[in-house]
C-alpha cells in the first residue's frame, strides 16, 4: 500500500497552512447584452481570463482579507485556470435599473477563520441589510466569536444599455490538470 500522499512525521501533519490572502475587488461594466456587461464588470475586476470556481462561506483558517478600490491585483495564473471566488452580480437592462452586489465577511476574534456572504439587488439599502443580517445570523448559529463585520458593495444604473455590478472575493488559481492519453502505439497507454 502507497503512502506516499500521507506525511512523513506528524509535525508536517500539523503544519499550518501557508497564509491566504484574499482580495475583494469590484467592477462595473456596461455592454449591449448582460453576458456582455457582466465580461466588462469581471474586466474590471480583474478577473475575465479565469473559470471562475464558486465557493461557499467558510473563510479557511490563516487567511488575511483585503478589501481593495477596484481591480485585484493580476492573479497568478494562465488563460482558463480555476479561479476561487465567493461573488455578487447583479445584471439589469431597463433604463433606471439599479444593478448593486455586496460581498461582507467576518473573522473570528483572535484568530483568522471567517465566514463571507454575497448578495445581489436593485437597491445599495437592500443589499447592505441582506448583507449584515445574513452574516448576524451565520454569526449566531456558531459558538464561535467574531469580530466587526466589514463588506465591499458595488452599483450601478443603467442608461440605455445592460449593466452589471460585480463583487468577488479572490481565493486563488490552480492550473486545470489532466491525463494526456496516446492513442499512436494503438494501445490507449496513459503517460
Amino acid at each position: 500500500m502507497s503512502t506516499s500522499h500521507r506525511p512523513t512525521t506528524l509535525a508536517a501533519a500539523l503544519r499550518p497552512a501557508p497564509a491566504l490572502n484574499i482580495e475583494v475587488a469590484s467592477g462595473v461594466g456596461r455592454g449591449p447584452t448582460k453576458i456582455a456587461a457582466f465580461d466588462g464588470a469581471l474586466r474590471e475586476a480583474g478577473v475575465h481570463n479565469f473559470n471562475l470556481i464558486y465557493l461557499s462561506s467558510v473563510v479557511p483558517p490563516g487567511s488575511v482579507i483585503t478589501p481593495l478600490e477596484g481591480k485585484a491585483a493580476a492573479p497568478a495564473g494562465g488563460w482558463g485556470d480555476r479561479l476561487y471566488v465567493v461573488m455578487a452580480s447583479e445584471r439589469v437592462d431597463q433604463p433606471g435599473q439599479e444593478a448593486w452586489a455586496g460581498v461582507g465577511w467576518v473573522q473570528q476574534e483572535g484568530g483568522s477563520n471567517g465566514l463571507f456572504v454575497e448578495h445581489e439587488g436593485n437597491s445599495e439599502e437592500q443589499v447592505r441589510r441582506d448583507v449584515r443580517e445574513s452574516l448576524t445570523a451565520l454569526c449566531d448559529g456558531r459558538p464561535e466569536s467574531f469580530g466587526p463585520q466589514q463588506s465591499v458593495v458595488r452599483g450601478a444604473v443603467c442608461d440605455g444599455e445592460p449593466v452589471c455590478a460585480l463583487v468577488v472575493a479572490v481565493f486563488e488559481s490552480a492550473p486545470w490538470r489532466g491525463q494526456v492519453i496516446d492513442l499512436s502505439d494503438g494501445e490507449g497507454r496513459r503517460d
